[in-house]
């Protein structure tokens, strides 16, 4: 099987199978396939294919580096973020009780069964994030308004009955007015309630334990471009715990071994990356993109940091109706062309999307500057450049003619 070369040829898998190449410039979003999977990872991947191993001694393995890599008490591989959080959340439910774990999600009399979440954080990140709360069982037991949350919403929300708090940091969540982790901890832990954190997107693997998380949830297959995996780190109790979900709810979310390699590999990685040439690399687009659009009527951009403060920025792409394009009719004219350019369309609603860097292939920037210049100074426009943001789940629906 060939791999993706500096020519920009195809893979020959994809066009075995009959898929359109993408540029992706939205981010590592797991509809598009979540990451490029580094050389180390592929390579561990391949070598552990053909092995038997017991998996409890792989485990032990990654256990040891996710625990060095993140300050951990110890960790483990699961089969992606939302997995980890339904484990931790029916750990803290369950503790090491095997009978426990066998009855959920069903069955918890007797347990702690109730989750605390800032109504701020409730979000859908391809699914509603409160599903990986009730799929262990638990009852999600939200605190505060949406705009705001007092720490005496937190207090009042927890009693006998809670199980564990659940702090979401992403660009999903409501950006202000929200606890920060350090008062949330602080309120939770006076109450002797364990915090988990899902920092699925999250470039820091040490600040969320180090600030009083007691277990936090990575995603393996975003910044890290890993193979599609959660990482599972914290307080060893509580993270023996959420292990032994294997038994129960988890079985239906196992990860194989080739994934928990190819996660102990794009860690290892991770610490020996050279960072400060990918964020050049990453501004150089960035500053191609904005120049291809200067000047163009209507049209307006800015290099933003990320919300969550992760080592990168973004090109926020304002569309005016002086360009005769709505946003979301400029991201699918974008779109349309060949191959495909998919942006950032979270919130073309508010008249704007974004272009993210972290995800080309050589020479790919200059084809989305090349791809922005061509639609915009074009004469004529696509029917639907006026188009209306709406989110539409008529294609899902017809999966999969």
């Amino acid at each position: 099987m060939k791999t993706y070369s500096d020519t920009g040829s195809n893979t020959t898998i994809r066009e075995r199978l009959g898929l359109r190449p993408i540029i992706n410039v939205s981010g590592t979003m797991t509809t598009l396939g979540a990451s490029i999977i580094v050389p180390e990872a592929i390579s561990a991947m391949a070598e552990i294919a053909s092995q038997w191993v017991e998996m409890d001694d792989l485990q032990r393995a990654a256990s040891a580096v996710v625990a060095r890599l993140t300050g951990g008490e110890a960790g483990f591989i699961t089969a992606c973020c939302a997995s980890g959080i339904t484990m931790a959340i029916a750990g803290a439910m369950t503790g090491t009780n095997l009978l426990a774990i066998e009855r959920l999600p069903d069955d918890t009399e007797g347990l702690k069964s109730e989750v605390v979440i800032q109504l701020g954080h409730i979000v859908n990140y391809g699914a509603p994030i409160d599903q990986s709360i009730r799929i262990a069982g638990a009852k999600v037991i939200p605190a505060g308004t949406v705009s705001v949350t007092q720490d005496y919403h937190v207090r009042e929300a927890i009693n006998e009955r809670t199980a564990a708090a659940l702090y979401v940091v992403a660009h999903h969540t409501v950006q202000y007015g929200m606890l920060s982790l350090e008062e949330f901890c602080e309120i939770c832990h006076a109450k002797g309630v364990p915090v988990i954190v899902d920092a699925a997107s999250e470039y820091d693997l040490r600040s969320f334990l180090a600030r009083g998380a007691d277990i936090v949830v990575y995603s393996g297959h975003k910044f890290l471009s890993g193979p599609t995996s959660g990482i599972v780190t914290g307080r060893k109790d509580l993270v023996r715990a959420a292990y032994l979900q294997n038994r129960g709810v988890a079985r239906a979310m196992k990860v194989g071994k080739e994934s928990i390699a190819g996660t102990m590999a794009a860690l290892e990685a991770w610490e020996k990356r050279d960072h400060a040439g990918i964020r050049r690399r990453e501004e150089a687009a960035l500053n191609l993109w904005k120049d291809a659009l200067q000047g163009i009527p209507g049209i307006g951009a800015e290099i933003i940091p990320d919300p969550t403060a992760n080592p990168l920025d973004r090109l926020q792409v304002f569309v005016r109706p002086e360009s005769r394009f709505t946003a979301a009719g400029l991201a699918s004219a974008i779109a349309a062309g060949s191959p495909p350019v998919i942006v950032r369309n979270h919130e073309v609603e508010r008249g704007h999307f974004f272009l993210d860097p972290c995800n080309l292939h050589p020479g790919e920037a200059e084809i989305v500057a090349e791809r922005l210049r061509a639609v915009l100074t074009a004469k004529e426009r696509p029917a639907d450049a006026m188009k209306a943001a709406r989110k539409d789940s008529a294609g899902a629906l017809r999966w999969p003619d």
